[in-house]
């Protein structure tokens, strides 16, 4: 497998790095599967694959395919997951993303993977090109709109909220014992 691209996401104390490389379609964090790994979590799931639909929107006469084959309620699990091998595979964009994070809970972490995905896709966007009739590779056109769909919908901002650090003669950051006057 060709590595394409590398990123890095944070969020809280999670920090994803994210790896897409050419292969079939599949989605593994920490050596499972996406499904697996997020415990079914219908939001989870949505989240950490949402940054996808904007690269498969972009590509040019996707508009009419993605309404019937982006999402599909798989055979094994009741919960509706995106078809990355379907679509890519149309679009001759077959791609593995591998995920390996670590620290925070477990929505800190789909944040993070989240993040990291966005970053990997504006970064896959300028490398990846489209062959033209002469067999040269030229770059996507919409680079520029792809990061720029991304960036509307908020996955390239990094949310930098982190929890205070406790103060001491405090029992927490702002936490004190009760004052008693008397």
């Amino acid at each position: 497998m060709e590595l394409l691209v590398k990123a890095v996401g944070r969020r809280k104390e999670a920090v994803a790095q994210v790896q897409i490389k050419s292969g079939t379609g599949q989605f593994i964090i920490n050596n499972k599967p996406a499904q697996d790994y997020l415990q079914n979590d219908f939001y989870s799931l949505l989240s950490v694959k949402a940054p996808f639909d904007v690269l498969y929107v972009s590509t040019p006469g996707a508009e009419a395919e993605l309404t019937s084959n982006t999402f599909f309620v798989g055979a094994q699990t009741d919960s509706v997951t995106t078809d990355l091998s379907l679509i890519s595979s149309k679009h001759n964009l077959k791609f593995d993303t591998i995920v390996k994070v670590k620290g925070g809970g477990l929505m800190g972490q789909t944040e993070a993977i989240r993040l990291g995905i966005s970053r990997a896709i504006c970064l896959l966007s300028t490398n990846i090109g489209v062959s033209d009739n002469n067999g040269d590779t030229l770059p996507i056109l919409n680079a520029l709109d792809i990061r720029k769909q991304l960036k509307d919908k908020g996955y390239l901002t990094q949310d930098s909220r982190v929890k205070e650090r406790r103060k001491y003669g405090l029992k927490k950051a702002r936490k004190a014992s009760q004052y008693h006057k008397r």
